[in-house]
């Protein structure tokens, strides 16, 4: 009987503990919202969205910088998740058990962890230099795309095991072949669980600087890349993807590094401009989750 008591005692100490950490962690993000609505909110306009970075806090704008996170965003997307996912089908349904695919499940698992200013360097080394692709939009897709990469790789895998293999051992049955049963049955059953490795590698991804520095991103662009839609046939143009560019992020940094206080309300009003589009990124991927989810019957 004591130790029933006894028991009882523990779980409704620690569901008071947890519910006081939940209520720390949610108290200190609505302060913190709030705290940059009321500096950046009065910023926040067509002129501000649509202006280039100035040295007067009144006139500058973010149009570089929003217009150039959409692309580093859409560019990251289009490299990591396909690879991502690729990988994470190889590894998990083709590759042979041994010590190489265990050495290479251990690195894809430490490079999870591994500091983001790291990939940095190696971005500059690899992409900059090496590939002869300067300070460009790709060098900084590409750097940001090796470091979700893993994390991609990691969240397929687990979606991937997941699922119960009766259903392969059913499409098998039913004479499908290896790569039919995992195009029609098992991918689309962890679409929802891929999907959320997507939204968890996307998020940090949209707020890195410090990759995105060590390329040589600028603090300073007045300018937009080149659009992907030309006039001339075949009316598709890659020139954007070597044009400099700057990102939100670096944009916020540089504000606040300013003397002035005009630049901090700037900051807080780019602010909400990177939540409103991390927001609207993670949106399109709960509902395309949930809408796999609705198909899916066990």
């Amino acid at each position: 009987m004591n130790r029933n008591i006894l028991s009882k005692w523990f779980d409704n100490i620690f569901w008071v503990l947890g519910f006081i950490a939940t209520l720390i962690g949610l108290a200190t993000l609505i302060v913190l919202i709030l705290d940059v609505l009321a500096d950046g909110v009065g910023r926040l306009g067509w002129q501000f969205l649509t202006s280039y970075p100035s040295r007067r806090p009144e006139s500058a704008g973010i149009l570089s910088a929003w217009i150039g996170t959409i692309w580093i965003m859409a560019l990251t997307t289009l490299l990591s998740i396909p690879l991502g996912i690729m990988a994470a089908v190889y590894l998990e349904e083709y590759s042979r058990k041994n010590w190489l695919t265990n050495l290479i499940e251990i690195n894809i698992a430490n490079l999870a962890g591994v500091p983001s200013i790291i990939y940095g360097l190696l971005g500059l080394g690899l992409f900059v230099r090496a590939m002869s692709l300067e300070r460009s939009l790709i060098s900084g897709a590409a750097t940001l795309a090796i470091l979700v990469l893993p994390i991609v790789i990691l969240s397929t895998r687990e979606a991937l095991r997941a699922i119960p293999f009766s259903i392969r051992e059913a499409s098998y049955a039913l004479g499908a072949t290896k790569w039919q049963t995992i195009r029609h049955q098992v991918l689309p059953a962890a679409l929802p669980g891929i999907m959320t490795g997507v939204i968890l590698s996307m998020s940090r991804a949209v707020g890195e600087t410090a990759p995105l520095i060590m390329i040589g991103a600028l603090t300073y662009v007045a300018f937009l890349p080149a659009s992907p839609i030309s006039s001339e046939f075949p009316f598709i143009s890659i020139q954007g993807l070597f044009d400099p560019f700057t990102v939100l992020p670096i944009q916020i940094f540089n504000w606040v590094s300013r003397p002035q206080k005009g630049f901090f309300a700037d900051a807080a009003a780019g602010i909400i401009v990177l939540l409103i589009i991390t927001f609207m990124m993670n949106a399109i991927a709960v509902w395309m989750r949930h809408k796999y989810q609705k198909k899916i019957r066990w």
